[in-house]
């Protein structure tokens, strides 16, 4: 079976709305529950951007910091210039009061009061009428929400956010462990006390690492200071402070919620209430491909964690990754989402796991877990750039002795490092990659080449390469200088030295260097991942026919052509699994073809199944191309639907190509009888008759001259002259005259004999089956097909706007109304066999029959009419295509993904730490919160706020000013 899809044909660079949404982590199209579908809530109200001055309204001593005010509903957003220092995104829902500030003359500030009691002051630097029209679209917008009744959901919502419970007055509850899972009467592995906040199965079953060692308790007293006076869930500030403190990492209790925060995905659960639960009931009793697969995996999700070790880890697993699979069936399951899902799941209850992995896959890491597995490819090639750029010794060592970098790097990406080092350590690199975006992925897995690059430098083949990261990272928690004198150097851990490397060194990596890159290597991606599907498809042919392999792959050209062009069903064309995850038994759906996708295949292959017109009107000469529409091609679509299942697949077309393409004369005459003989009977009726002269005037339609014409008469004539002197002989009654018996047009009339001897009866019919029938099918190369064009800059976006294909046809009816004005306008059809060139008929037989031939599959004899090229001239040549050496090949990728996902090292050091354990850590680390900020600021940089000293003065002014009554 051969599975084809086209899904990649929409594979295009984000737009610049849709990276807005990503650095602002929020939904590109925020859904509208059911009943206020009728109200269309914040859908009406317009986006927009200005600058402004943010400043924060308590008493502390804060910067201010100048940047752009989105206005993007149901959200309000602002970034700093820099658009690393300060970002904050808010549902409208959340704020609670806006006011106008009485500032001093020429400032124009806004006072926004938010759910949880924070001032922040915006004051607005654009021009006046653009201030007033920004504040009008914001009072529309908070309308908009309030019709909605989005603002009385923010009181049940923030109740399930345990940061919430944090910083109550009652603080960290007396029930909780010092890891922040909850102490019960109950046995080891029993469910928790209920509790309104969410939490994961570190609640029950503790969370990985020692939390002395991990120094939990200073990093919730940081936190908890930091909530209180920025923000927390949906209110969230991210300040400078914010970054740094989850580059130091996260605390165990607080983990799962800031990475729903960071993410944004906490924005779909706000907005979808109910959504996951009524996606379990959905999918109960249901079964499909990917709940299979699932199902295989469930007990190779970090076994090692004593959650997955239970019922309740694997059902809550299962439930999760089957919920998700549902909701996007073009997706599914691919192998690595376990891993993900085992991992928040620690953290998080499934109902935000669920939510953040949709946020994983759709938003952060778009293409990463898709069946083709094309933006997991993509940055593989995106890395192997930036190593050769940053690394450039490594880079060529590994191309010397050809070490492929995906064999461990395309894990690292896939889990987010979970399955290659300690959990403790890479949920570490997964707050950061929540908080800073993908990037970081690039930045550490550059770090970790640069830290072992002499020892990389020694290896000769893969399995060295992947056992020295191996030792390596299970030595992260050792001293990175164990030989130092000083003290706090020896208390510099490898880990902390690889996040120091990755963020001071390979800082240069940005979004931006990110995204040109990805726009270098798109096209040369998607190709190599069309060329695999397509050898995939012909490999797995059950039969060639008499085609060859390249043979065969040109009508799959033509057919991916013409599925891009009229794709067929979603029922008939799922999406292909490159990265296979199971055991090769099992089969997936083959895509089948409709009529109307067949027309356009059978018009990229066959001359007289589409309409080629030269258009010559005094400003340019063209040939436009339309697909044909006749019963005859209907037919041959059900001709070769051998399964009579009302579609075709790939198998059907090399099959049915086969029994035409490569026959002599009386095969062809055989073939054309059949393909009209409706009841397979071995007899034409009349009707059938009648039906066949008219294919063949619709093959002649645009031949020159009368001689094509004159044969369909003559075969008209001679058809039922021979038919009838077959018939049984009757002798009329009445006047005694001796005839052949009346029968119905649908009885048997006409059998293959008398067809043959009909057809060979007339030179021109029978050099038409002898050459030009199977001559007519010509296979040739179709070139790559272009990608949809990507956005760059504001010229670039003008030109795709003018340089539209509607745009073009409609410059092309002006010239052709322009030529007909001025007299120029000519229309020539392009003959479909070509055998004459002339109007005068040839006279003898040796004219009209040339020598057989071997069938070719070069351009067919109809290229006589002679054109000179223009933007739509189709011009192919079989010859020019050739494989190219330097093509990029998926198939190491899927090998180190197979191998790299078996299995997961275990590491000693995730293991839950004994509270009862006093280590003398104290003496290294210390319990002092001051320690954990130096730590902290090991990672600061100076912080631009955009702002001179006076900016700064009106900003601190604008603190104490009153609202305008």
């Amino acid at each position: 079976m051969s599975t084809i899809s086209t899904q990649l044909r929409d594979f295009k660079e984000p737009t610049k709305d849709q990276l807005t949404c990503v650095f602002f982590s929020i939904p590109e199209a925020p859904p509208v529950p059911l009943k206020d579908k009728e109200k269309q809530g914040s859908g009406d109200v317009e986006k927009m951007e200005i600058n402004a001055i943010l400043s924060f309204g308590a008493q502390e001593v804060e910067d201010s910091y100048a940047g752009k005010l989105h206005l993007l509903p149901p959200y309000l957003a602002f970034s700093s210039l820099d658009r690393k220092s300060v970002r904050f995104t808010l549902p409208l829902s959340t704020i609670r009061r806006v006011e106008r500030l009485n500032a001093r003359a020429g400032v124009y500030a806004l006072s926004l009061s938010t759910w949880h009691g924070m001032k922040i002051i915006v004051q607005l630097t654009s021009l006046r009428p653009t201030a007033d029209l920004f504040c009008s679209l914001l009072r529309e917008a908070l309308k908009a929400e309030l019709q909605r009744g989005q603002m009385k959901a923010v009181k049940g919502f923030v109740k399930t956010c345990y940061s919430e419970e944090l910083v109550s007055p009652s603080g960290v509850a007396d029930n909780e462990r010092e890891d922040g899972s909850l102490i019960t009467d109950a046995k080891e592995g029993c469910p928790p006390p209920e509790t309104e906040f969410h939490g994961g199965l570190g609640l029950q079953f503790k969370f990985p690492g020692d939390p002395k060692k991990l120094r939990e308790a200073s990093k919730i007293k940081l936190w908890t200071t930091y909530l209180k006076n920025h923000g927390r869930n949906l209110t969230l500030l991210r300040y400078p402070q914010c970054t740094r403190l989850v580059q130091v990492g996260l605390p165990n209790r607080l983990r799962g919620e800031m990475w729903e925060t960071l993410s944004g995905s906490v924005y779909l659960r706000y907005s979808n209430p109910g959504v996951y639960h009524q996606l379990l009931l959905d999918i109960k009793g249901t079964n499909s491909t990917s709940f299979e697969d699932i199902e295989k995996d469930l007990h190779r999700s970090l076994p090692e964690y004593a959650g997955y070790q239970s019922d309740e880890g694997i059902s809550a697993l299962r439930r999760v990754l089957q919920a998700y699979s549902h909701r996007n069936p073009e997706v599914g399951y691919c192998q690595a989402m376990n891993i993900l899902a085992a991992a928040i799941l620690i953290y998080m209850s499934e109902e935000q796991a669920f939510w953040l992995l949709e946020v994983l896959c759709d938003r952060l890491l778009p293409g990463y877990y898709s069946p083709t597995m094309h933006g997991t490819l993509l940055d593989q090639r995106v890395f192997e750039s930036l190593v050769t750029r940053c690394l450039p010794m490594i880079s060529d060592h590994f191309q010397a002795v050809d070490v492929q970098l995906s064999v461990a790097s395309l894990p690292w990406f896939l889990s987010l490092y979970i399955n290659s080092m300690p959990m403790v350590f890479a949920f570490r690199i997964a707050d950061c990659f929540f908080c800073m975006g993908p990037k970081v992925l690039f930045q550490v897995g550059l770090a970790i080449l640069k830290i072992n690059g002499e020892k990389l430098l020694q290896i000769q083949d893969d399995g060295g390469f992947l056992n020295l990261m191996r030792e390596y990272f299970a030595s992260l928690g050792d001293s990175a200088h164990p030989e130092s004198a000083d003290p706090r150097a020896r208390a510099i851990t490898r880990f902390q030295e690889l996040l120091l490397i990755s963020f001071r060194e390979f800082a240069v990596i940005t979004d931006e260097t990110i995204l040109s890159e990805r726009r270098k290597y798109r096209n040369e991606i998607v190709n190599s991942i069309e060329s695999f599907s397509k050898r995939s498809a012909v490999r797995n042919l059950k039969t060639l026919g008499r085609f060859t392999k390249e043979q065969a792959g040109f009508v799959y050209d033509a057919l991916y052509k013409a599925m891009c062009d009229v794709p067929p069903p979603p029922s008939v064309a799922p999406p292909p699994s490159l990265l296979a995850t199971n055991d090769g038994t099992q089969e997936r759906a083959e895509t089948r073809i409709g009529i109307p996708t067949f027309h356009v295949f059978l018009s990229e292959i066959l001359t007289w199944a589409r309409n080629e017109k030269i258009v010559i009107n005094g400003f340019q000469q063209r040939i436009d191309r339309e697909v044909a529409e006749h019963e005859l091609i209907d037919r041959l679509f059900y001709f070769w639907d051998t399964s009579c299942k009302g579609s075709l697949s790939f198998q059907d077309l090399v099959s049915g190509l086969d029994g035409v393409m490569f026959n002599d004369l009386m095969e062809n005459i055989e073939w054309f009888f059949n393909l009209h003989d409706k009841n397979k009977d071995g007899y034409l009726t009349k009707d059938e008759v009648l039906t066949l002269s008219e294919s063949f005037l619709f093959i002649f339609r645009y031949e020159i001259g009368d001689a094509y014409l004159g044969a369909v008469s003559k075969f008209m004539t001679n058809a039922f002259e021979y038919g009838d002197s077959l018939l049984p002989q009757q002798t009329n009654s009445e006047t005694g005259a001796t005839g052949p018996q009346e029968i119905g047009h649908n009885q048997p009339y006409l059998n293959l004999a008398t067809f043959r001897m009909v057809v060979l009866a007339d030179e021109i019919l029978e050099s038409f089956f002898e050459t030009d029938l199977s001559a007519s099918f010509t296979l040739e190369t179709v070139p790559d097909l272009e990608l949809p064009p990507a956005s760059s800059g504001f010229l670039g976006d003008l030109w795709s706007n003018i340089a539209t294909q509607d745009n073009k046809n409609m410059f092309n009816r002006l010239s052709d109304e322009l030529g007909k004005t001025i007299g120029k306008h000519q229309v020539i059809y392009r003959p479909k066999i070509g055998r004459f060139t002339k109007l005068e008929e040839p006279t003898a037989r040796e004219s009209l029959i040339s020598p057989s031939a071997k069938t070719t599959f070069s351009g067919s004899s109809s290229d006589t009419v002679a054109v000179s090229s223009s933007p739509s001239t189709i011009t192919l040549d079989a010859s020019s295509m050739q494989e190219k050496g330097s093509a990029f090949s998926p198939m190491p990728h899927f090998k180190a993904v197979n191998t790299a996902f078996m299995e997961r090292t275990p590491f000693a050091i995730d293991d839950a730490g004994d509270d009862d354990d006093d280590s003398d850590l104290d003496m290294v680390h210390g319990e002092d919160d001051d320690q954990v900020l130096d730590e902290v600021d090991a990672f600061l940089e100076a912080h631009d706020s955009g702002l001179s000293e006076a900016d700064k003065e009106a900003a601190k002014d604008l603190l104490n000013a009153e609202p305008v009554k």
